[in-house]
């Protein structure tokens, strides 16, 4: 009888054990975030505090907003705080899909903002592309771009910017500015002073090109240079680069 008992409470311990899903990345292929539908029961999550997105007010879009919820918030011994958020999607008050990111080194009083499209704000678009960060110059912002078809949501590409009085680095999209390509290209883009201190003049750099292709319903990507190697580089005047803007 012995043995009977402690078969049974082996098999509830191992009932009581959370799953945990590993994130991996590298891969050719981009894994699509666990879709969570509105008729799924969800796991209760605490949130600490929800944000709103407005993308459009044509109830016909396919994503009219996206509410944020903060989930977790801790602080390293170096007072670097990693937020975790759990971002839903939603089609007027239809629940699409939901998609979870982690941000370190936030601060306090940074804002969302998002917007239709890889180079234009149309709301026909199904690339979404999501802001996060202190609304001023020189902090850095974390960047996100979506895809959502038939209700299926895939995260296709993150990244960072930062932008000081003209200065800057940011990723700079190519497409053959159709509504939604198959076929689209990133880089990063980056102008800085150069080592002269001349306010008059800077160094224009490009790095991280990255090609984007959509088979069936998945997008995959495949990197063309070096991580963080500039393959371009060129000395403008201030004044010059933006104009070219």
């Amino acid at each position: 009888m012995k043995l009977q008992y402690l078969f049974i409470l082996l098999i509830l311990a191992g009932c009581q054990k959370e799953q945990k899903i590993a994130q991996t990345s590298g891969f050719d292929a981009i894994e699509a975030p666990k879709q969570v539908k509105a008729n799924t029961k969800e796991v209760e999550e605490s949130v600490l505090r929800t944000d709103t997105i407005l993308f459009s007010e044509d109830k016909k879009a396919a994503i009219t907003h996206i509410l944020v919820h903060l989930t977790e918030q801790k602080a390293d011994n170096d007072s670097i705080i990693t937020s975790k958020f759990r971002l839903d999607f939603y089609q007027n008050k239809n629940k699409i899909a939901s998609s979870k990111i982690i941000i370190s080194g936030y601060q306090k009083g940074s804002e969302w903002s998002g917007s239709y499209g890889l180079n234009d704000a149309s709301e026909n678009s199904s690339f979404l592309k999501i802001d996060f960060g202190y609304p001023a110059c020189g902090y850095v912002f974390d960047n996100y771009l979506y895809y959502v078809e038939n209700n299926d949501l895939q995260l296709v590409h993150q990244w960072q910017s930062m932008s000081d009085s003209g200065w800057g680095n940011w990723t700079e999209f190519m497409t053959d500015n159709s509504k939604d390509p198959k076929i689209f290209y990133c880089k990063t883009v980056s102008f800085e002073p150069g080592d002269d201190d001349s306010e008059d003049s800077g160094i224009l750099k490009y790095s991280d090109s990255v090609s984007f292709s959509l088979k069936g319903n998945q997008w995959g990507k495949k990197i063309l240079s070096a991580k963080d190697k500039p393959y371009f580089e060129k000395k403008m005047r201030f004044d010059e680069f933006h104009n070219q803007q």
